[in-house]
């Protein structure tokens, strides 16, 4: 996928996400139920951020993902899809 966006759109996706609103403020907003997947080794987001979210997000949970880096949904699709089936059945 890094490869397919390239240098340059890597470096567009790095200046946006740098600029971007904080929005930790607001995560105790959220009304819904909310699932929040983290990978066990993800460098981008580690673990440690996903656990201080459920913290913020009333109704909350956390999913960590096994031998699993910042794409959970493409390293570890049937892990990603087990939490979710479990998790919309408890919901």
């Amino acid at each position: 996928m890094g490869l397919t966006v390239g240098l340059d759109g890597f470096e567009r996706q790095t200046k946006a996400i740098i600029g971007r609103a904080d929005s930790r403020p607001h995560l105790a907003d959220i009304t819904i139920p909310t699932l929040v997947f983290v990978g066990d080794s993800d460098p981008i987001t580690p673990p440690y951020l996903s656990e201080e979210i459920v913290a913020a997000v009333p109704d909350s949970r956390l999913v960590i993902i096994e031998e699993c880096g910042h794409g959970s949904t493409l390293e570890q699709p049937e892990a990603v899809n087990r939490a979710l089936v479990t998790w919309l059945k408890a919901t």
